[in-house]
């Protein structure tokens, strides 16, 4: 008795591979995400845009994009998506996250900055050495005049210039900071 192997058995020690089977939809998605990056890409401005990790190609499609209108503007973003197929878009959505972080890094700042003002005018002196403990340039008797025209704007309900000022002078403080 013959014993006949069939073709497309394999050998028990041959490894087999692990075939991922990625559905219709899944690619469209795929795409879609990818175009989505594109179009956001499109939306930033030219310095921003310079600091990315794009191809020449794509650089030169995303400068066209954002000189077109309209049906244009649409087939170029579809023209992106299709470029972005062959980019790795995990250190463009990095780049992306990161400007996105920046953005919402300043905006906390300067929510402190209001507080901080706030509690100048509520508390005065103490708040103002805390103030000048962290901005040791700051002008201390600047800060108590802004303080106490402030407290007064507001027990009259005038325009509140002093309280504005305030938080000018610690906005410029904050940001030269960093210089």
């Amino acid at each position: 008795m013959k014993i006949m192997a069939r073709k497309n058995q394999k050998a028990p020690w041959e490894e087999e591979e692990e075939i991922i089977w990625v559905s219709k939809t899944e690619m469209k998605n795929d795409m879609e995400d990818l175009q989505k990056l594109g179009e956001e890409l499109v939306g930033l401005k030219p310095s921003v845009l310079a600091k990315f990790p794009l191809s020449d190609d794509l650089r030169e499609a995303i400068n066209d994009a954002q000189r077109f209108k309209n049906e244009a503007k649409r087939r170029q973003l579809q023209f992106i998506g299709k470029l972005m197929r062959n980019e790795d878009p995990e250190p463009i959505q990095l780049a992306l996250d990161k400007i996105r972080n920046k953005h919402s890094q300043a905006t906390a700042a300067l929510h402190k900055l209001e507080t901080l003002r706030d509690r100048m005018i509520e508390e005065g002196d103490a708040v103002i050495e805390e103030v000048m403990a962290k901005y040791p340039d700051a002008d201390r008797q600047r800060f108590r005049q802004l303080a106490r025209q402030a407290k007064k704007e507001k027990a009259s309900n005038k325009p509140p210039k002093a309280f504005r000022e305030i938080f000018q002078i610690l906005k410029d403080l904050y940001l030269n900071e960093d210089l």
